[in-house]
């Protein structure tokens, strides 16, 4: 078992839970998945709620993943609010990761709560 993912469709978001293991594979893997979802459910908006056991994954290899990633989800994905619920992982590698969806086209913000990211992604854009 590398992840467990869960689709709840809400009014007007996918709220999704991922746990797991954490690697390059997992996030990857998952983050086709929403793209997946997004497009069956016809809906643009996610919040995303990680809990993936082990370490942070590397600079380098966000960077790698996003920038290969953009251009696919650019088009589906319209808005995604993330909060990562393991308080082992650094928050500033989270933060490099929003940069760097932001700067390809992506709307990502990370959330330390739940309840921060649910009033971003119900507040009009």
């Amino acid at each position: 078992m590398s992840y467990i993912m869960h689709v709840e469709p809400r009014s007007s978001y996918l709220y999704i839970t991922v746990t797991g293991e954490n690697s390059l594979d997992t996030v990857s893997r998952y983050l086709s998945e929403i793209h997946d979802w997004c497009l069956q459910q016809n809906c643009p908006n996610v919040l995303l709620v990680e809990n993936l056991s082990g370490p942070g994954l590397r600079t380098s290899s966000i960077y790698e993943l996003i920038s290969g990633k953009s251009a696919q989800s650019a088009r589906v994905v319209g808005r995604m609010a993330y909060v990562d619920i393991n308080p082992a992982h650094d928050l500033g590698e989270m933060k490099f990761a929003e940069n760097v969806a932001v700067n390809r086209g992506i709307s990502v913000r990370v959330f330390a709560t739940v309840q921060e990211a649910e009033a971003w992604l119900e507040r009009p854009e």
